[in-house]
C-alpha cells in the first residue's frame, strides 16, 4: 500500500454500539467497537506501526466506507448473513490464518471452539496462539470472532465485551433458526 494514500473513517450506531470503520481507497483497514475520538490515540499507533503515518479524514461517503457501513446495517437488519468488503490484514501469517478460517469454518448461526480453529488449522497444540491471533483480529463482527467459544460451551473472550459477544450470537441464531424453518 502507498504510504500516499489516505485513512478514512466513518462512525456508526448500531444495535451493540458504536462502530468506527477505517479505510483507504485499497480496502476495509478496521472495524472496531467505540468511536473514533475513544480509539483515536490507539489508530495513531497503530497506523504509524503498519502504514508509516496517521492523518485521518471523516468520510463517511467513501467507497469503502459507505460499503462496510452498509453490509453492517443489512447484518443487523437480518438480511446478510456474510461480508464482501475487500479487507486489508495487518498481522502475522498465523494471525491471518486464524481470521480467514474464522469466515470460512464458522458460518452464521453455529460455534466453535478455540480447540476446533486450531485443529481446522492442522495445528492442534497451538490453542493459546489460537486465541492471541483472535484477540488481534481487526475486524469486529465482519471476521466472526464473536461465534468462537470455550471447549466447555461457554461464552469466553471478546475484545467487544461478552454482552456483545451474546448480542451477536442471540441475532445469528434466531436468523438461523428462521432459515431453518422458512
Amino acid at each position: 500500500m502507498s504510504t500516499q494514500s489516505m485513512i478514512y473513517y466513518d462512525v456508526m450506531d448500531t444495535p451493540v454500539g458504536d462502530l468506527t470503520i477505517l479505510a483507504t481507497d485499497e480496502g476495509i483497514l478496521r472495524v472496531d467497537y467505540g468511536r473514533f475520538e475513544e480509539l483515536h490515540s490507539f489508530y495513531h499507533s497503530w497506523t504509524k506501526k503498519h502504514l508509516l503515518r496517521s492523518s485521518f479524514t471523516h468520510l463517511p461517503e467513501h467507497e469503502y466506507a459507505k460499503q462496510a457501513a452498509k453490509e453492517l446495517q443489512e447484518y443487523f437488519a437480518r438480511e446478510r448473513e456474510t461480508f464482501t468488503l475487500p479487507l486489508i490484514c495487518y498481522g502475522t501469517p498465523f494471525q491471518k490464518s486464524v481470521w480467514r478460517a474464522l469466515i470460512e469454518h464458522i458460518p452464521l448461526g453455529e460455534t466453535k471452539s478455540y480447540k476446533d480453529i486450531a485443529l481446522a488449522l492442522q495445528a492442534s497444540q497451538s490453542v493459546r496462539a489460537v486465541g492471541g491471533a483472535i484477540n488481534k483480529n481487526p475486524f469486529s463482527i465482519v471476521v466472526p470472532c464473536h461465534r468462537v467459544i470455550g471447549s466447555n460451551g461457554k461464552l469466553v473472550g471478546y475484545a467487544g465485551g461478552l454482552h456483545r459477544k451474546r448480542q451477536l450470537l442471540e441475532l445469528e441464531s434466531y436468523r438461523h433458526r428462521m432459515k431453518v424453518k422458512g
